[in-house]
């Protein structure tokens, strides 16, 4: 394997770990605002417990992700340092904005949640979820600014020498898919720990543990799971319409959509023969242009309308594609489920759903990591849409067995660090909200 590959290879390795964290970071501070709040205005010790409990496995997560998360920076000068050379002027006061503005928020009160309780009034406890909860938000914001810049590129000019000089911070922050891209990110952190919430209190419940708070814990959870896919399907149909505007070349790997034609069809599922130029599978007629813009006759741009080098790699994102997409209608079939077993009263006794929920943790975390391949295989060749291509970014000065050396060490301390992770996660579990 040549340099070029492996440095993608272990960027997508080390980001799609790091990117575990993140997901449950966002989701769990919301939970820790929502029964910290509850428990300021109720003054019920079961939603301090809830609380407490959640600060416990926040601080875990937040200490795996911000130890991930350093190493991508450092990437960026090292086996993409023709990337970092053209676009510093860009990345710099983005990254910068994330580090000191919300990073080191987020950080100093995630310290007061752990260390605080009996420390501080519980008016300023709860401040400290707030910040937590905006910190982290804020922090997702810059980093999504980052990648949606490369997306949608705003706010530039490029001099003589190639080199990318930012004109406009306003509009290289609020580029054309920013906004959708983070309510889209958001969004499935929260129903990420809206199943994790569920599945833990699930557990709980279905073998009796921890009694009231448990069973509050659960109808908390569910409620999330309930609400947020569903406030997903719209935001994911925003998301797609932009794509389909602004990057139609990805749009149409996502569809496996060849001829540009009005009326087009929507897959359910399938198989892209790229060589033949040809999708094979299920697919709802005219489904597709309908649900660009609700027009059944709406024309919609394929494949053959772009030079083939500037294709990606068809399949792997029609597939990633529909995985997302096919997990986001599971867990709205599965939350509405819960929701009405709430509402009847049948949710503390319907142990094949209790006993369903565990299983479900993992999954979220299979949607993020297809949608972000979706995401950013889609728009190869390009590191930057339309301005650079992946393979002009890397380093010209690392060598292939430089990068095979780093990613077996990378591969070697993640696998120390997840199996840590899973023993600590599954301790805490154990311990329950009743140790807090």
């Amino acid at each position: 394997m040549d340099a070029l590959l492996l440095a993608r290879i272990q960027f997508a390795f080390t980001i799609g770990f790091h990117f575990l964290f993140p997901a449950m970071t966002l989701g769990t501070a919301l939970v820790i605002l929502i029964s910290e709040t509850l428990h300021l205005v109720k003054k019920d010790d079961v939603y301090r417990r809830i609380t407490d409990f959640f600060a416990r496995l926040l601080g875990l997560i937040f200490v795996i992700g911000a130890a991930t998360g350093i190493v991508m920076e450092f990437s960026f000068g090292t086996n993409w340092s023709e990337y970092s050379r053209a676009v510093g002027d860009i990345f710099g006061p983005i990254l910068a904005a994330e580090g000191v503005i919300a990073f080191f928020l987020e950080s100093v009160f995630v310290g007061v949640l752990i260390f605080g309780r009996k420390r501080v009034s519980p008016k300023v406890y709860w401040v400290a979820a707030l910040m937590v909860f905006l910190g982290g938000h804020l922090s997702a914001f810059w980093i999504i600014v980052a990648n949606s810049w490369m997306q949608t590129p705003a706010g530039y000019e490029i001099n003589a020498a190639g080199k990318i000089f930012l004109t406009s911070f306003q509009d290289a922050v609020f580029n054309p898919s920013t906004i959708v891209r983070f309510t889209h990110t958001f969004l499935a952190s929260w129903i990420t720990c809206a199943i994790m919430v569920s599945g833990i209190a699930g557990y709980y419940v279905r073998k009796s543990m921890h009694g009231q708070t448990a069973r509050t814990m659960l109808k908390l959870g569910i409620i999330l799971f309930a609400v947020t896919p569903l406030v997903q399907l719209g935001a994911a149909h925003a998301h797609a319409i932009q794509v389909i505007n602004k990057q139609p070349v990805k749009a149409a790997a996502m569809e496996g959509h060849f001829h540009t034609t009005r009326g087009a069809d929507i897959y359910v599922l399938g198989y892209v023969d790229a060589a033949n130029e040809k999708t094979y599978g299920i697919s709802i007629p005219r489904g597709l242009s309908f649900l660009y813009n609700f027009d059944f006759n709406s024309e919609i741009k394929g494949l053959n309308d772009y030079p083939k080098d500037n294709w990606p790699p068809l399949n792997l994102v029609f597939q990633s594609y529909h995985i997302m997409v096919g997990l986001g209608m599971i867990f709205i079939a599965l939350g509405l489920l819960g929701a009405l077993l709430l509402w009847t009263g049948k949710i503390y006794t319907a142990k094949w759903y209790l006993f369903l929920l565990p299983f479900l943790i993992p999954l979220p975390h299979v949607a993020h990591e297809t949608g972000w391949i979706t995401a950013e295989v889609g728009r190869q060749p390009w590191i930057i849409y339309g301005l650079m291509k992946t393979a002009a970014a890397s380093s010209v000065v690392v060598s292939a067995g430089e990068l095979i050396f780093s990613l077996a060490m990378f591969m070697l301390v993640y696998l120390l660090l997840f199996v840590m992770f899973i023993f600590l996660f599954v301790k805490i579990i154990k311990q329950g909200p009743a140790a807090s």
